[in-house]
């Protein structure tokens, strides 16, 4: 088949889970082996009313019915001390196309508990992700809605980091202790993250010192880190921590794989992360959306009240002076239109060897 017949499908499908849907329904499942819950976004046939959660004034429909949509599943990850509601935009415009949303609870770095970020998270978000998958295939309501052959992913930052994992991507502890041994006081950020910045005063060099000491301390393992999940098929990594990847394992990914990148990023200095990425994989990937006048926090959708975090936070996820927000629509819509392509049509056959 024609691939502007594929397209000319896949658009149908989401028009007419658009049409068939009154809300974006909210719920909560159990996560599985002991994981957090998984908040799930879904077409519903319930009215959306106003929900509050945290900070957050929100327009869902909390339990409500679940109707059919496109019949495909999207997991996002979240980045380091994330929730589900600061990508709670892009979820409700994958619904609008008819996507179920799955949203996992990464442990010991998410709102609740940000008490161990970076490579220990790294090393357990990618199987967290399957088993969100997994958790979705029990839920009664949900899977007999779903085929969940063909899912997508999304992640943000160190979610994006998760991402590249599962577009075929392999990293080690050792990378990160290596690029952070060369970098530190050009990325101090994704060596340290919210602990303590540099100023500039006599103190710095105590703190690169300080800092070193402990990542030689707890990162040193060469193993490789990578996670087989067949059930993907099609990646967006956004803004992702990537100093640490093996670049030619993204040479070729598994998936197809998409990137968005922020061009005045302040916690992962672009140069070291996505920069490398795309450099890697430049025949293989695509840019879904370069935002150069972007901070690390422009996919921050609702962005977390400044008034909720701490000032070194607001300074790295912030806006940078001049960046209009409104373009991030547009760049949700092309997420979705990213994941119908790649989703809502058959998976290509593999040609035999001869």
């Amino acid at each position: 088949m024609h691939q502007s017949i594929h397209l000319a499908w896949a658009g149908l499908l989401a028009l007419t889970a658009s049409l068939a849907q009154a809300g974006v329904g909210l719920k909560e499942i159990a996560g599985l082996q002991g994981d957090g819950p998984v908040t799930v976004y879904y077409p519903s046939s319930a009215a959306d009313q106003s929900l509050q959660r945290g900070p957050f004034k929100l327009q869902l429909a909390w339990q409500g019915a679940p109707v059919a949509g496109n019949g495909r599943l999207v997991v996002v990850s979240h980045g380091s001390g994330g929730n589900p509601w600061v990508h709670s935009d892009l979820a409700r415009t994958l619904v609008g196309a008819g996507f179920v949303v799955a949203m996992p609870e990464h442990a010991s770095d998410n709102a609740k508990d940000p008490s161990t970020p970076g490579p220990e998270s790294w090393k357990k978000r990618p199987a967290e992700v399957s088993r969100a998958i997994d958790a979705v295939a029990a839920d009664a309501a949900l899977a007999p809605l779903l085929s969940l052959d063909r899912v997508g992913m999304y992640g943000m930052s160190a979610g994006g980091h998760t991402a590249l994992s599962l577009a075929g991507g392999r990293w080690s502890p050792t990378l990160f202790k290596q690029h952070c041994e060369a970098h530190i006081a050009d990325d101090f950020a994704t060596c340290v993250g919210l602990f303590t910045e540099l100023k500039g005063n006599f103190l710095d060099g105590v703190k690169k010192s300080v800092a070193l000491g402990v990542i030689r301390q707890r990162f040193d393992d060469a193993t490789w880190q990578a996670h087989e999940e067949p059930r993907i098929a099609a990646v967006v990594s956004g803004v992702p921590a990537a100093a640490d990847f093996d670049m030619e394992s993204l040479a070729k990914p598994r998936v197809p794989l998409a990137l968005i990148t922020a061009g005045k990023d302040l916690w992962l200095v672009p140069r070291f992360h996505s920069d490398r990425v795309i450099k890697a994989c430049a025949e293989r990937c695509t840019v879904l959306a370069a935002l150069p006048d972007a901070g690390h926090g422009a996919l921050l959708s609702p962005p977390p009240p400044p008034d909720r975090l701490p000032a070194l936070a607001v300074r790295l996820l912030g806006d940078p002076p001049g960046f209009d927000r409104g373009q991030m629509r547009a760049v949700d819509t092309k997420i979705v239109r990213y994941f119908e392509q790649q989703l809502l049509v058959p998976a290509p056959v593999q040609a035999k060897a001869p």
